[in-house]
């Protein structure tokens, strides 16, 4: 399977559980040789279930999905990526919109205001996992339903936890960060380089 990342005569290092290219660009940005696979885990949060609790348990899942797959199939054994991301705020969770009006209702909720961007990611091999969460705030400037709508007709929001990207048009609507940039992005790079040096992993593998 042909992929951004491939390279003639290196070897993938790790499974990537998502379809997301933005993990998949910054697993490539930090030199980790990777093979994709296609994981489906159901994305309910549980009755009682804390958004940081709901994160890593979806991020583990994934991870342990892949994992499981990677054993049917008879692959290589590699330590599998699994990650999640959801944004927060007054306490509710943010995920992808299901509609144009659910999109306006979130960035409606999320402007001129703080929220937090909430990402997990796990490692697993089938025989050993690890986790670690990444959270970060980010400010918004007051945003008008104008822009909004305008926005969501780019279609750039309709994938995308809390309706934005920030490493795209969505950027405009930021005004200050605190903590990770990777993780707001959905890969928090701190987090994942710690995991991987625990399963013996390191970066700058490409070129």
């Amino acid at each position: 399977m042909t992929d951004i990342n491939s390279q003639s005569d290196i070897q993938p290092q790790v499974y990537l559980a998502s379809k997301s290219p933005r993990r998949r660009e910054l697993l490539s940005q930090i030199g980790v040789p990777f093979e994709p696979l296609v994981v489906e885990v159901p994305e309910q949060c549980s009755d009682g279930e804390s958004a940081e609790q709901y994160v890593t348990r979806l991020a583990e899942e994934k991870a342990e999905a892949g994992a499981t797959l990677m054993q049917s199939r008879g692959l290589i054994v590699r330590p599998v990526v699994g990650a999640d991301t959801v944004v927060v705020c007054d306490g509710n969770i943010l995920e992808k919109p299901r509609h144009a009006t659910h999109a306006m209702q979130m960035l409606q909720q999320l402007s001129g205001r703080s929220h937090e961007v909430l990402t997990a990611v796990s490692l697993c091999d089938g025989s050993h996992q690890r986790s670690r969460l990444a959270s970060t705030r980010v400010h918004f400037r007051s945003l008008s339903d104008e822009e909004i709508r305008r926005y969501w007709h780019t279609g750039e929001p309709c994938d995308k936890a809390g309706a934005y990207a920030i490493q795209g048009l969505g950027a405009v609507f930021v005004d200050s960060i605190e903590g990770s940039y990777s993780n707001v992005v959905g890969l928090p790079i701190e987090q994942l380089v710690k995991l991987l040096q625990e399963f013996d992993i390191g970066v700058w593998n490409q070129g």
